[in-house]
């Protein structure tokens, strides 16, 4: 009996699980726990649309202070991201995970049993400083806890499924949620999955090493957390308070060429691509839901509820585009080259859409946007992830994450302002697509595999 067959049979006989059933069983439970998260994140963003007129009602908002119940956590969130992912590289993705569960779960148990505006909105807020924590703590817990390959591949693949997800499920379950138990649900129900998602990530996450030595660039940090607030928070806005943040952001550059542990190291070439591809990725993507709601429901008239039903198809498309074409992709081809077919693939499929906007029959075909784009965004980070070392995982996720929302609030700005019909918007949201195509190949993610 040869060796092999030694190591077979004591991997097949006495009912024991064997070593590699029981790592994949951990990576299993690992993987699941990291998808929740990231379902939860999502789901917080659209969540609380359908319910804000209960909202306003109930708690006396006047109108342009309810914006803030969905802009507090966008502002936080987008400002905090990378002192978020320098925290979870110098203390630990897992201590930063469990952090920011706790600090999501509690926030939103107060945000549901707020009395008065400046109360939610204070909630709203908090919940965003959690989820500035979680994202870059997830990516990084992704990138260094799945082995490099198809197994990482598929890894990011699922939580690109769960993020897509997510937002499909927000906007629905919001309305469900409101309906039969009061616009509180909304938030309460995070409370649970967030506080037993903290119980289990000791149990099934590993254990975080020493924390890292040395300073924590706190000027760097407060440079970066202020100018991304004031970028974030000015392109809500649409105020000069982003030019002022563009400035912070400026100074916190020339401080991390002197600082002797900076908190963002100098950018390399591979990491720049999914960064600035990202970037106008989302500018486009958020025009395209913008323009297809407003197509719906104040041209061809549909209801709250139609239009959540016509959404349906773009959902599926892009969880298969995600779970299943991306990791397909990935294994053939590369991860660079198939950031770079998706960029390619939503720009070509968003000009079918604009010029299919008429009635929901002719927009179907340029519905297979969102199948490109489900390739696409997973890509983005898994290409993100191959750019750094594993000390640098989660300020690179962080960074990724900062250029996702700003390239959302900002791409959707600049189109609205720019054009005056939905046919020149959604041919310039096309144009993004394919520039953003354009600036991965010549940065040289096609060449990265």
């Amino acid at each position: 009996m040869t060796k092999h067959d030694l190591r077979y049979r004591s991997c097949t006989t006495g009912g024991h699980e064997t070593a590699l059933d029981t790592r994949r069983a951990g990576a299993g439970a690992r993987l699941a726990l990291l998808a929740a998260t990231q379902f939860l994140v999502a789901t917080d963003f659209d969540i609380v649309f359908v319910a804000l007129p209960s909202i306003g009602r109930d708690l006396g908002f006047d109108a342009e202070g309810l914006q803030w119940v969905v802009s507090a956590y966008t502002v936080a969130l987008g400002g905090l991201l990378l002192l978020g992912g320098r925290t979870a590289d110098r203390l630990g993705a897992r201590r930063v995970f469990v952090a920011g569960l706790v600090l999501f779960g509690l926030s939103s148990l107060a945000g549901g049993l707020a009395t008065a505006p400046a109360w939610l909105v204070g909630a709203r807020a908090v919940q965003g400083v959690g989820a500035a924590l979680l994202t870059p703590a997830t990516l990084r817990l992704l990138a260094v806890g799945f082995a490099e390959g198809p197994e990482r591949n598929r890894a990011f693949a699922v939580w690109g499924v769960a993020g897509s997800t997510g937002a499909a499920v927000g906007a629905a379950g919001g309305g469900l949620l409101t309906s039969a138990f009061g616009w509180e649900a909304v938030l309460l129900v995070n409370v649970p999955v967030a506080l037993a998602a903290a119980a289990l990530a000791p149990v099934l996450l590993p254990a975080d090493g020493p924390r890292a030595r040395g300073p924590f660039d706190l000027l760097g940090a407060g440079l970066a957390t202020a100018g991304s607030t004031l970028l974030v928070l000015g392109t809500v806005d649409r105020s000069l308070v982003a030019v002022a943040g563009t400035g912070v952001l400026a100074a916190f550059l020339l401080v991390e060429r002197r600082a002797p542990e900076p908190l963002l190291p100098r950018v390399p070439r591979a990491l720049l691509a999914p960064t600035l591809a990202v970037l106008l990725f989302m500018g486009a993507v958020g025009t395209a839901y913008f323009l297809i709601t407003t197509q719906l429901q104040e041209v061809l008239g549909f209801t709250v509820l139609q239009a959540g039903a016509a959404f349906l198809p773009l959902s599926a498309l892009s969880m298969i585009g995600a779970g299943w074409v991306f990791p397909w992709l990935a294994a053939r081809i590369g991860t660079g080259r198939t950031l770079v077919v998706g960029m390619a693939g939503l720009g070509a499929a968003l000009a079918v859409l604009a010029l299919g906007f008429g009635s929901y029959a002719t927009m179907l075909p340029g519905f297979a946007w969102a199948l490109v784009a489900g390739i696409a965004f997973p890509a983005v980070f898994r290409t993100a992830a191959a750019a750094v070392p594993e000390e640098r995982q989660g300020v690179a996720g962080a960074l990724v994450s900062t250029a996702q929302y700003v390239g959302g609030a900002v791409g959707l700005a600049v189109l609205l302002a720019a054009t005056d019909t939905a046919l020149a918007a959604g041919l310039g949201a096309a144009a993004l697509a394919l520039l953003a195509a354009v600036v991965a190949a010549a940065l040289g993610a096609a060449r990265a595999r």
